[in-house]
């Protein structure tokens, strides 16, 4: 006689401990991203589990970016981003009402102000005069930009994420990305800003990157206080907005 199907809590707890298991092992070979895990027998062979086990596991772990399966090729070690919080942060957004999102959006520039300010002294430290021409670029290419009422979303990005390459922190990098991501996907409810915004925030990368190349810790600061200012006026006018709605 057929053996039943597991019950629901025995079969949560079986996923649970295959997951566990497979990241065990990616620790215990020191595998990084990009390296090939074993077949799917091999699998169900060391950790003694079905095939559908390993399967669910697999499925899991790969939208947790632990593992990549690459059809017809193999499962590999994934690249373990932040992605899937990102995801999870934005889409509860979401399906939030619209005050839950502004508030998203609250949280997540004060994490970045709050975050560009941890920095200062070390990343001011560390770039005192020395030339970093790749910023430059972003910088010259922001302004022109501005200059002609443009947004300059990708040069954007560049900028913050290499402006603390200096910190050689590969988790900085992905959290300062993280919250970048997070913010340019939920900022858009606030409208287009205006040219003077657009200028404002330009200008204010220039002065952050000249700041710290001159070991200014103090205009440093000033200018990261610049570059959140416009974002947060305008949160602090669609709450006003939206308080005289409920009215």
């Amino acid at each position: 006689m057929a053996n039943p199907p597991p019950k629901p809590r025995a079969a949560r707890l079986l996923h649970n401990a295959t997951m566990q298991h497979i990241k065990d092992l990616i620790l215990r070979e020191g595998l990084r991203p990009g390296d090939p895990l074993p077949t799917e027998s091999e699998l169900c062979d060391m950790l003694e589990v079905s095939r559908s086990s390993v399967r669910e596991a697999i499925r899991t772990l790969s939208a947790l970016d632990i593992v990549e399966v690459r059809h017809g090729t193999g499962t590999f070690v994934g690249q373990m981003s932040l992605q899937p919080m990102i995801d999870s942060i934005v889409f509860r957004g979401a399906i939030s009402q619209q005050g839950s999102s502004l508030q998203i959006l609250k949280e997540i520039v004060d994490v970045r102000h709050r975050l560009d300010v941890s920095i200062g002294p070390s990343l001011v430290e560390l770039m005192r005069g020395k030339l970093h021409p790749e910023l430059d670029e972003l910088v010259e290419d922001m302004t022109e930009k501005a200059d002609r009422g443009e947004i300059f979303v990708n040069e954007d990005r560049a900028f913050h994420v290499r402006l603390v390459e200096p910190l050689a922190s590969t988790l900085l990098m992905q959290l300062v990305e993280a919250f970048w991501k997070i913010h340019t996907v939920t900022a858009p409810m606030l409208g287009v800003p205006t040219p003077e915004d657009i200028a404002v925030t330009a200008r204010s990368h220039g002065d952050m990157l000249r700041s710290a190349q001159e070991g200014d810790l103090a205009g440093y600061l000033a200018a990261v206080a610049s570059h959140y200012a416009p974002l947060k006026r305008n949160i602090e006018r669609f709450e006003a907005e939206q308080e005289a709605r409920t009215e």
